[in-house]
C-alpha cells in the first residue's frame, strides 16, 4: 500500500513538475515574442520617424522649387517652357504610381511617340492634379499619346470639344502644395501695373537638398547609364531640362563642375529615346516624355 500511494505522490509530483516547466517555457517564448514584437514596432518606428524627416514632394513640385526665385518666389517672366513640362512631370508621376502605362510596342507601333497612354487603375492618388488628371483619361476614348496629353493639359489644342482637358491654375496649385508642406510662403508683391502673388522660399533647406541631389547625379553619383540611375532623379533631369530649368541647379558649382555636369547631362538627354526606351527593366514614360518634348 505504501509502495502504491508512494508511487502516485511521486507520479503527481513529476505531472506537477511538467505543468510548471511546460508554464514557464510558454512565459519564456511569450516574453521572447513580447520582445521581438516590441523591437519589431521600435525598429518600425525608427524607420517611420525616419522617412518623415524627409519631405516627399512630387515631380511637378520639384521642377517647380527649381524654378522659382529663392526671394522674389515667382520663375522667370521669359520662360515658357516650364508649362509644358510640369505636365509632363504629371504623366511620369501616374506611371511611377502605377496608374498609367504605355500600350505595348508592335511593328506598326515602335516609336514611344506612336503608342498610346492606358490607364492601368483609377484609384486616386489623394494629389488633386494628378487625380484630376485621371478623370480625364479614365473619360477619353480613343486613348491619347504622350505628347497628345501634354498638349491636352496645357491647352495647346484646335479642338474646341478638348479644351476641356486643360488643368487650369497649375502653377499657383503646385504651389499652394508647396506652402502646406512649409517649404514656400505666400506673399503679394506689386509690379506698377499690377499685383501679383509669390511664393519665396522659406525652407530654403529642402530645396539645397533637391539642388544636392541633381548635381551628384551628374558628379559624384555619375554612372555614366540611365538605366542605373534613380527613376525619380533621371525623371527630374529630363523634366527640369525641358522646363528650361536644369541650369538653376548649377549655378553654384565651380565652372569646371559646372562644364563637367552640363556635358554629362547633355549626353544623357542627348540618347535616342527610343532606342532607350526599348530596353530591358526601363521606365518606359520617362523616355516618351523626353521624345515628345525633342519633337515640339
Amino acid at each position: 500500500m505504501r509502495e502504491i500511494s508512494l508511487r502516485r505522490s511521486s507520479g503527481i509530483e513529476i505531472q506537477r513538475m511538467t505543468t510548471l516547466t511546460r508554464r514557464g517555457r510558454r512565459a519564456d517564448v511569450g516574453q521572447e515574442n513580447r520582445v521581438d514584437s516590441e523591437d519589431y514596432i521600435k525598429d518600425k518606428d525608427e524607420e517611420e520617424s525616419a522617412d518623415s524627416k524627409d519631405i516627399r514632394l512630387t515631380l511637378m513640385e520639384e521642377v517647380l522649387l527649381l524654378g522659382l526665385k529663392d526671394k522674389e518666389g515667382y520663375t522667370s517672366f521669359w520662360n515658357d517652357c516650364i508649362s509644358s513640362g510640369l505636365r509632363g512631370g504629371i504623366l511620369i508621376e501616374l506611371f511611377l504610381r502605377n496608374r498609367v502605362v504605355l500600350e505595348p510596342s508592335t511593328l506598326r507601333k515602335k516609336r514611344l511617340t506612336d503608342r498610346k497612354v492606358l490607364l492601368k487603375s483609377d484609384t486616386p492618388t489623394g494629389d488633386v492634379l494628378l487625380d484630376e488628371t485621371l478623370k480625364h483619361m479614365k473619360a477619353t476614348e480613343p486613348a491619347e499619346t504622350v505628347q497628345s496629353w501634354i498638349e491636352l493639359l496645357t491647352g495647346e489644342t484646335w479642338n474646341p470639344f478638348k479644351l476641356q482637358y486643360q488643368l487650369r491654375n497649375v502653377r499657383e496649385r503646385i504651389a499652394k502644395n508647396l506652402v502646406e508642406k512649409g517649404i514656400l510662403t505666400t506673399e503679394k508683391q506689386n509690379f506698377l501695373l499690377f499685383d501679383m502673388t509669390t511664393h519665396p522660399v522659406s525652407n530654403t533647406t529642402e530645396k539645397q537638398r533637391l539642388v544636392k541631389k541633381l548635381q551628384e547625379s551628374l558628379l559624384e553619383k555619375w554612372v555614366n547609364d540611365p538605366h542605373r540611375m534613380d527613376r525619380r532623379t533621371l525623371a527630374l533631369l529630363v523634366l527640369a531640362h525641358s522646363s528650361d530649368v536644369l541650369e538653376n541647379a548649377f549655378s553654384s558649382l565651380s565652372d569646371e563642375k559646372y562644364d563637367m555636369a552640363m556635358t554629362r547631362s547633355k549626353e544623357l538627354l542627348d540618347l535616342d529615346p527610343d532606342t532607350e526606351g526599348n530596353k530591358p527593366n526601363t521606365c518606359e514614360m520617362i523616355w516618351a516624355v523626353l521624345s515628345a518634348f525633342n519633337k515640339s
